[in-house]
């Protein structure tokens, strides 16, 4: 008799935890976006969510897990377990990461494809590497990248940037705030540059990051009361 209480008390304080964390959170989705660590994503993602006063208990930004693109997907896929797991489960979650030279690339897009609930994960992927993104702030190009000169195809995106933001390096904290006045141009052109790699059936350059964005800028207008 002793344990059943036990039990049942344990279960109501689960319950009154559960109810306080969700009346913490606004009407919309639940989302956690998974960023390579230490480097320009988080702080760009949390510059964004600062910016459009998105709340904390809504948005979960890491950048804790690596750079492996298989290991950003596995990372978002245990996060899910253990809020679904306490009944609280993320309404989306999204990988963030980048071709680059990682060998792994197209297994990490394969994961988020065969990834269950269906819908739930999803791929912000950029080829070659996240400063594509920065870069289309400035300027529209469909010039594929390659590594030359004992440069990697992400350090020539990074010097095609400096030409306009000349002290960029990565992990910038501030990289948002200074870029937030361009961020139309940047979702025009990103949207532009995925129909050309369509049409030419190729992947580079391309970058997703703004389907992120716009998500992020519409789904509490979307969700609100």
């Amino acid at each position: 008799m002793g344990t059943d209480n036990l039990f049942h008390k344990r279960k109501a304080r689960t319950a009154r935890q559960l109810s306080r964390r969700k009346a913490r959170r606004a009407p919309y989705a639940k989302v956690l976006i998974v960023c390579e660590g230490e480097k320009t994503e988080p702080h760009y993602f949390s510059g964004l969510k600062d910016h459009y006063e998105l709340n904390s208990a809504n948005v979960e930004i890491c950048g804790d897990c690596g750079s492996d693109p298989v290991g950003i997907v596995n990372y978002g896929k245990q996060r899910y377990r253990e809020e679904r797991d306490v009944g609280d489960a993320f309404d989306k979650v999204y990988c963030v990461f980048d071709k680059d030279a990682h060998t792994n690339y197209q297994r990490a897009i394969d994961l988020i494809r065969g990834a269950t609930p269906k819908d739930t994960f999803v791929a912000i992927n950029s080829v070659p590497c996240f400063e594509y993104w920065l870069l289309l702030h400035f300027d529209y190009t469909t010039q594929p990248f390659s590594g030359q000169l004992g440069k990697s195809a992400c350090a020539q995106v990074i010097d095609a940037l400096k030409n306009f933001i000349p002290d960029y390096a990565k992990g910038d904290g501030d990289i948002f705030p200074r870029l937030v006045d361009q961020l139309p141009f940047a979702i025009d052109n990103a949207e532009r540059a995925l129909r050309a790699a369509t049409a030419n059936d190729t992947d580079n350059p391309t970058t997703r990051v703004h389907e992120l964005v716009r998500f992020l800028q519409t789904e509490p207008d979307r969700q609100g009361p």
